[in-house]
């Protein structure tokens, strides 16, 4: 295969060696593959003693199969499985002229009838991923999860999942019923939610003409406004040095393939850094006013669903640190949030991030007759 460009450090740069054997290779010869070494080799042996129908043998097994005829009965040897899935790409060793000893780690293990046609079944689809076009890296991180990962924990992880999926079908079909019911008690009224949030702006149809209505800022939401304000410019003092820092502490430190690969990670870093800082100003404001906007359990929980969903795939799906890292940023500002609720009072007059308030209107006295 193609080795992978060599990470180096960008200021000091290559060594003067490397530079010689680079200038001393034609262009063409860089892109060329090379052989590489497989420093493990997984042996799996499996031990369970099981009787199988001679006309009825699994295809996926019988491929494994050693057939000795002991008398009148057919007997199998042992079957013994060389685990590919172990051996991933990045552990690759690239084989030089210099190169006189390679390490090699023989490992051997035993293996129940289920795991192995399980580990078989993996094997073939990632071999099937390959023919279909995937390229071995992608394919390679395929491996990865079923590898790296314990079995339970994977499982576990694809009940999760389907959960998902229906709490989003259910929490979608909620949605649609809402906004059917709510048409049907407005008419043709519609309101845009962002622009109403920014510009208190809502637009009211009649008929085909569309009218454009403007309104105040209570003093609720104009402390609300200010306060959000100040929270982005306070925290916009921590996080501009720290991204700053960042990228020149990782330029000193940290090896990489080139100034670009560098310059995306500085901003990725800092895209990351940002969206955490927009989550925080909601945590200032409640801080402010001593409470917390009114939200419905139902989206309290959909919420909190979502909230730690994504910790479950960081563990399981090859990512790079700063992304894993990431995922958590929602954990901490949904902690602190929940400490919040606990801490301060429900106010149903502020405005939510949809720029809906929930404030009961006060019931009318019934007449006397």
């Amino acid at each position: 295969m193609v080795p992978k460009p060599e990470e180096v450090n960008l200021l000091t740069g290559e060594s003067t060696t490397q530079q010689i054997e680079a200038e001393k290779k034609p262009p063409s010869a860089l892109d060329e593959p090379v052989s590489h070494w497989r420093p493990r080799l997984t042996l799996n042996v499996m031990v369970d003693d099981f009787v199988f129908d001679g006309a009825s043998l699994p295809a996926d097994v019988h491929r494994y199969m050693k057939m000795i005829q002991l008398g009148k009965t057919v007997h199998y040897l042992p079957i013994l499985f060389i685990d590919q899935l172990s051996n991933r790409v990045k552990d690759l060793m690239v084989i030089n002229r210099s190169s006189t000893e390679l390490p090699l780690t023989v490992s051997y293990d035993k293996i129940s009838l289920g795991r192995l046609r399980f580990w078989i079944h993996m094997q073939d689809a990632v071999y099937s991923l390959q023919q279909f076009g995937f390229s071995e890296k992608d394919a390679d991180e395929v491996k990865g999860i079923f590898v790296d990962t314990n079995l339970y924990f994977l499982a576990l992880t694809f009940f999760v999942a389907a959960f998902h999926l229906l709490f989003d079908f259910l929490a979608f079909k909620n949605d649609i019923s809402f906004w059917k019911k709510k048409r049907s008690m407005i008419g043709m009224s519609t309101k845009l939610w962002k622009v109403k949030k920014a510009l208190k702006m809502s637009v009211v149809w009649r008929g085909l003409r569309p009218q454009f209505q403007f309104g105040t800022y209570s003093e609720s939401e104009r402390k609300t406004e200010e306060y959000d304000t100040q929270a982005m410019r306070y925290l916009s003092y921590l996080l501009y040095p720290l991204c700053i820092g960042g990228a020149v502490y990782s330029l000193l430190n940290v090896k990489y393939k080139s100034w670009y690969s560098w310059l995306i990670n500085s901003f990725v870093n800092g895209v990351y850094a940002f969206g955490f800082l927009f989550m925080l100003p909601q945590l200032f404001v409640n801080y402010k006013m001593k409470s917390v906007a009114h939200l419905p359990w139902k989206a309290f929980t959909y919420k909190a669903f979502n909230t730690f969903i994504d910790d479950v795939f960081a563990f399981i799906i090859t990512m790079p640190t700063s992304h894993r890292l990431a995922c958590f940023r929602d954990d901490v500002v949904f902690l602190v949030y929940l400490y919040q609720r606990w801490l301060y009072p429900v106010d149903k007059s502020r405005v939510n991030e949809f720029g809906e308030s929930y404030e009961e209107k006060p019931q009318r006295k019934p007449h006397a007759h």
